[in-house]
C-alpha cells in the first residue's frame, strides 16, 4: 500500500486536544468544574483525558489543513485494539480491526484505485469484499496500527508547545451537548478559534472540540470512556492474507 497519508491524518483530531492544553493551576478534585477558571478546566480535562484505558473518537472535517474533507470513527485503547474505519469521500474508505497482534484492513474500491494506482485494481478485485489481513508489526502498515492505539493519541496531547504559544483561553456559558451538561472553553489564536466543551458532570472529560480556522474546520467527539474495544474479529472465510495479497518483496512505505 502507498504512503498511508490517510493514516497519518486520522490522528489530527487528536492533535486538536493538545491545543487546549495550558499551565493553570491545579484544581482540587472536588472542585465544581463549571466554577474553575477556563485554565483550570483545559488541565482537568486534559488530565482525566489521559487517565482513561479506551473511548470512542468521531472526527469530521478538515482537520489537518490540507483542505480535504475525511471522517474518523474509532473505538480504541491503551493496549492497541480498536475497530472503526477511516472515510476520505471521493479517496475512498477503510474499515480496521486490530486485535493484539494481528490487523484487518478493508479498503474500498475507491481506496486502492487513489492510493494505490497501480494494481490497485487487481487488489481490489483479489479481495472482493474482504478484509485484507496482517502483522500489526509488520512495517508495511506501522502507521495505521499506530493511529489504533490510544497511546499514539495520548502522546499528542503530551507533547505541546509552551503556555505562551497556545493563545488565549476563555470560559463561556454552560451548555448541553448531546442532552449533557458542559462548559466550554474557547481557545483563540490569530484566526483560529478552538472550543472544547467539557463535561460538568462526573469525569471532566472533553466531550466534543471544535475546530475553525483559515485552514482547519471540524468536530472531533469522544464518548464511551473506559468502555472495551468490541472483541469480534473478522473470519477466517471473510480474509485474505496480506503477504499473498502484496506479496513477500513489497518493501515498506
Amino acid at each position: 500500500m502507498s504512503g498511508h497519508r490517510w493514516a497519518a491524518r486520522a490522528a489530527a483530531g487528536a492533535a486538536a486536544v493538545a491545543l487546549t492544553v495550558t499551565g493553570g493551576a491545579a484544581a482540587q478534585a472536588d472542585d465544581d468544574i463549571a466554577s474553575l477558571t477556563a485554565e483550570q478546566i483545559a488541565d482537568r480535562s486534559r488530565d482525566a483525558l489521559l487517565g482513561v484505558s479506551s473511548l470512542h473518537l468521531s472526527a469530521r472535517g478538515d482537520l489537518d489543513g490540507s483542505g480535504e474533507q475525511m471522517s474518523v470513527d474509532l473505538t480504541l485503547d491503551r493496549e492497541g485494539n480498536c475497530a472503526g474505519g477511516v472515510d476520505m469521500g471521493e479517496d475512498g474508505s477503510v474499515e480496521i480491526v486490530k486485535r493484539a497482534d494481528d490487523v484487518w484492513l478493508k479498503p474500498d474500491k475507491a481506496f486502492w484505485e487513489t492510493h494505490v494506482p497501480i494494481g490497485g485494481s487487481t487488489f481490489d478485485a483479489i479481495l472482493d469484499g474482504r478484509y485484507m489481513k496482517a502483522k500489526a508489526d509488520d512495517p508495511r502498515l506501522l502507521t495505521v496500527t499506530e493511529v489504533c492505539d490510544l497511546d499514539t493519541f495520548r502522546e499528542l496531547i503530551t507533547d505541546n508547545p509552551d503556555a505562551t504559544e497556545r493563545g488565549t483561553l476563555t470560559k463561556g456559558r454552560e451548555t448541553e451537548v448531546n442532552g449533557a451538561p458542559v462548559i466550554p472553553v474557547t481557545r483563540t489564536q490569530g484566526t483560529e478559534r478552538l472550543t472544547v466543551d467539557v463535561a460538568t458532570e462526573g469525569e471532566p472529560y472533553p466531550v466534543r472540540i471544535t475546530v475553525r480556522g483559515a485552514d482547519e474546520e471540524g468536530t472531533v467527539s469522544f464518548s464511551g470512556f473506559d468502555r472495551p474495544v468490541p472483541a469480534q474479529t473478522p473470519a477466517a472465510s471473510e480474509t485474505v492474507d496480506v503477504t499473498a495479497l502484496l506479496g513477500r518483496s513489497v518493501k515498506p512505505t
